[in-house]
């Protein structure tokens, strides 16, 4: 058996075992409370999405929604498939694609800790997060193999999902113009561009998949008579307006005390977590830079502010699962060993015990949205 088969095995059961958690955690929910498993994946955004999908954008609040995920679910109902549920098997599947790209870019342990990743609900509901990541992992894979109309074709597709799109598009931009990026033990070697025209002509195709977002707004406008159409249903739904990080992270302070939130006391932690998940972003946008990996520290860069440069700091924790780079990192720690067996040792105690707190923590998230309250 291939390293790299081994190590692709090593994803495929992590992301069965922690499923299966997440499942757990959806029967437990079902049983012991007042709701059928339709209602328990179809909180929130969902209800958003499966709007969309049934009347189109009539309502100007679900414009802030890309047509990615209502579009599946469309089809879902033409084949007369339940939307919700059928979307949630779609997005827990597209979860194990985007685990195995991870793999391929940051070694096995990087597609670990993001199976892992304390918000994985996110991966297998109705959201935006594991299509995403499946497309766009993907397409920076194939772009560092020098794959360059695949990798458009899978950002093109990405960006049907949500405006992060455009951040991913910018990435693979940087990609091409840079030549190239550092590859970490365990991940697949990046093709290096010498030639500027080269250079060019990769830039010019990694930024054609922007048309899809155009082709979006155009849609929009066509509704409303308005290009700000999807800014103006993020301001109107979400009360997200362009601020200074300073002042977003003032308005997010004042979400962390539990007495803004008498009737649902959780929503402070979830706001604590966004200023953590902040930081975390912060940290790694830093360590991209220190390895010299220009693209995917514009990737996160441009993701970053547009996280905390609106009224609050909302949908971070969201964000993290985007956070290829991060994971990168996460990897490539777990990844070193030290030479002693004790400082071995207590590396393995150490990983055991924020394993089993993360885990802790990743059911505790998917309670939360199984229970209707807010989680991110």
């Amino acid at each position: 058996m291939s390293r790299r088969t081994g190590s692709s095995r090593t994803v495929v059961m992590v992301w069965l075992c922690t499923r299966s958690l997440l499942a757990a955690v959806l029967l437990h929910t079902v049983r012991t409370g007042d709701t059928t498993i339709g209602q328990a994946l179809g909180n929130w955004d969902v209800q958003h999405y499966l709007a969309i999908a049934t009347n189109g954008y009539a309502d100007e609040l679900d414009m802030a929604f890309f047509p990615g995920i209502p579009l599946v679910m469309h089809w879902a109902m033409r084949l007369g498939l339940p939307a919700v549920e059928t979307i949630a098997v779609v997005s827990a599947l597209a979860s194990l694609v985007a685990a195995l790209a991870m793999e391929r870019l940051g070694g096995r342990w990087a597609a670990v800790a993001w199976l892992l990743a304390p918000m994985a609900v996110f991966t297998v509901v109705g959201y935006t997060e594991a299509l995403f990541c499946a497309f766009g992992l993907w397409s920076w894979v194939l772009a560092r193999r020098g794959h360059w109309w695949g990798s458009a074709l899978l950002a093109a597709l990405a960006c049907t999902t949500r405006i992060s799109g455009v951040f991913l598009v910018a990435g693979l931009v940087l990609l091409a113009l840079a030549g190239g990026e550092p590859t970490v033990e365990g991940a697949v070697d990046c093709k290096r561009t010498a030639s500027p025209l080269a250079r060019l002509r990769h830039a010019a195709i990694a930024a054609a998949p922007l048309l899809v977002v155009v082709a979006f707004f155009a849609h929009l406008h066509g509704l409303t008579g308005s290009w700000d159409a999807w800014f103006n249903a993020q301001r109107a739904g979400w009360d997200r307006s362009w601020t200074t990080p300073w002042q977003s992270l003032q308005g997010t302070l004042f979400a962390t005390d539990p007495a803004a939130w008498p009737d649902e006391p959780s929503r402070a932690w979830i706001f604590r977590f966004e200023i953590a998940s902040a930081a975390i972003g912060l940290v790694t946008v830093i360590v991209t830079l220190a390895r010299r990996a220009w693209a995917q520290a514009g990737y996160m860069i441009v993701q970053l502010l547009a996280l905390t440069t609106a009224t609050w700091f909302l949908s971070v924790n969201r964000g993290d699962l985007l956070w290829f780079p991060l994971f990168i990192g996460i990897g490539w720690l777990i990844a070193r060993r030290p030479a002693s067996k004790g400082a071995d040792l207590v590396r393995a105690v150490v990983l055991l015990l924020i394993t089993l707190a993360d885990l802790v923590l990743m059911l505790w998230w998917a309670g939360l949205f199984f229970q209707g309250h807010w989680a991110s």
